[in-house]
């Protein structure tokens, strides 16, 4: 008999889980015009169960982005775990572009989110200070990456190489991350650095 009622909690956040996927995707290759019964379709959920989880397209596209910022944060800690700290850093890079360049689709959404009078960026400049912060700190530690940068620095860079990425090419991304990998790992004071006079 218990195990009925977990179960269902956990088939209701499966449900969950893929419906803010689908969303995120549909949101980002289609817009907003895309009709709530399609993506519960896509999803393999029925409509009803689209509405309980997310009564307004609003909450599901304010739900669906911070679900996928939360993964992308989330990976730092499991790259980490996998990779020497300078890899897992420029393995999370890639990773974030590659989540910068999908959420362009989804701007109209979320501009729909705000004027709605909810805010989906509330939180993404803590998740994204501590993602960041655990890849420099055990770099730090196992000397692959500087220690004098700090989480701000990191985030202006890869703020203006996402803006970048929009109107070049995967590849010149993977070289934009390439030579901001480069500024982490050499100390320019250093023998690799330029001389100070």
């Amino acid at each position: 008999m218990p195990a009925t009622p977990r179960r269902t909690r956990s088939d209701a956040l499966q449900n969950r889980e893929r419906l803010l996927e689908v969303a995120a995707q549909v949101f980002a290759d289609e817009g907003l015009e895309t009709a709530p019964a399609a993506i519960a379709k896509r999803a393999g959920v029925g409509v009803g169960t689209l509405y309980r989880h997310f009564p307004t397209r609003e909450a599901l596209i304010d739900a669906a982005y911070r679900h996928q910022l939360t993964s992308v944060c989330a990976r730092a800690a499991d790259l980490l775990a996998e990779h020497p700290a300078a890899e897992a850093t420029r393995k999370w890079m890639e990773h974030f572009l590659d989540y910068a360049t999908a959420k362009i689709g989804m701007s109209a959404a979320l501009n729909a989110v705000i004027a709605s009078g909810v805010d989906p960026y509330a939180d993404s400049r803590a998740l994204l200070t501590d993602a960041v912060e655990a890849l420099l700190k055990a770099g730090a530690r196992d000397g692959s990456l500087r220690g004098d940068v700090t989480s701000d620095d990191v985030l202006f860079l890869m703020g203006g190489v996402a803006y970048s990425v929009q109107y070049g090419t995967r590849e010149q991304a993977r070289r934009l991350v390439g030579l901001l990998m480069d500024a982490l790992t050499k100390d320019p004071g250093g023998p690799e650095g330029p001389a100070v006079n």
